[in-house]
């Protein structure tokens, strides 16, 4: 049973309807978890509510939270903490979000946009210009070199997990040379057998994440160093801290480690 379908629906919410509550990339907890239930003084001060899809049945909207509430979460944070289907609720809710907020106006003739009424869109009635929420293709690829996996540490998290290559798909590029090129910029190396592993949705700030496995072909190491603080070739049983299994950089690795990839 498909619990989360992330779709459009007409209608204000209703009684039973369930709302998240959302500011820039953070969001307010419920009394449990982060869904809160319908009401109408959610909207009083002409917070206009957002439909986001079905969860397990039931309806979901996403409102604008109050500047500064002491109780907002980053919602990194909220992620780390959730499990599936949560993840991808707090994901979309976030970005519908800031993607309403964002398109206010016509970036054609400036004036106001309003919700197209029959589908996920805003929408300039002068222009007759549509507004969809924004999606980035990325890829986000793990190196292999027989049974060692090269890892890597990001410049912009002095701490953080050891992760992998990943980068935005230029226009123009397919999916498969983006990895090759991403991988060669950031690291110097050349990859064969670029292959499709998995996909996931990403709020940072609207990533669609296409995940691949791809066989290391020659090249000396060479970071970018505005990209990658550290990186290293890794056996199995010798791994750095790795992204936790919610994310698809830790599925690729925990895949990779027991066979279960594409050929």
């Amino acid at each position: 049973m498909v619990r989360w379908v992330p779709e459009w629906q007409a209608g204000p919410p209703q009684a039973g309807d369930g709302v998240l509550i959302c500011h820039g990339r953070s969001v307010l907890p419920a009394s449990e978890g982060w869904i809160h239930d319908w009401s109408p003084a959610l909207t009083e001060d002409g917070n206009e509510p957002v439909a986001l899809g079905m969860l397990d049945g039931r309806r979901l909207y996403a409102v604008r939270a109050p500047d500064d509430d002491p109780r907002e979460v980053p919602l990194r944070d909220a992620l780390m903490s959730s499990d599936d289907p949560m993840i991808a609720v707090l994901g979309t809710a976030c970005q519908i979000m800031r993607w309403q907020e964002d398109h206010r106006f016509c970036g054609r003739c400036g004036r106001a946009t309003e919700h197209h009424g029959q589908e996920r869109a805003r929408w300039c009635a002068h222009c007759r210009l549509p507004f969809y929420p924004r999606l980035a293709p990325c890829v986000i690829a793990l190196i292999r070199d027989g049974d060692h996996l090269f890892l890597a540490r990001s410049s912009r998290h002095a701490h953080g997990f050891f992760s992998l290559i990943a980068g935005f798909i230029e226009p123009g590029e397919s999916a498969e040379e983006a990895v090759a090129r991403e991988v060669r910029e950031e690291t110097g190396f050349q990859v064969r057998n670029v292959r499709y592993h998995t996909s996931q949705p990403w709020p940072f700030p609207h990533n669609l994440m296409l995940g691949f496995y791809a066989d290391y072909h020659g090249g000396e190491m060479r970071l970018q160093a505005d990209e990658l603080a550290e990186g290293g070739w890794f056996a199995p049983d010798e791994l750095p801290p790795v992204p936790p299994l919610t994310t698809i950089a830790g599925r690729l690795i925990r895949d990779a480690l027991s066979g279960e990839t594409s050929v």
